[in-house]
């Protein structure tokens, strides 16, 4: 499995969007379709909000990649 740490700017960021600066699609809208696709866990559960609020502590995961938001 693959780790990546993400070190958070302000109080949170949008899945999305930590999916594009984490380098697992190129642009917000890609990493839209990725969460709509339900492959997008947060906290081990699936999550389907594209726009969800990902905050310091939490744990990203998309297929056997893991980010964990610090």
């Amino acid at each position: 499995m693959q780790k990546i740490r993400f070190a958070l700017e302000g109080d949170y960021i949008e899945l999305n969007q930590l999916l594009k600066l984490a380098g697992l699609c190129d642009s917000g809208g890609a990493g839209k379709m990725l969460v709509a696709s339900g492959t997008v866990m947060v906290d081990g559960q699936p999550e389907m909000r594209k726009t969800c609020k990902i905050r310091s502590g939490q744990v990203v995961q998309l297929g056997d990649v893991r980010i964990q938001v610090d």
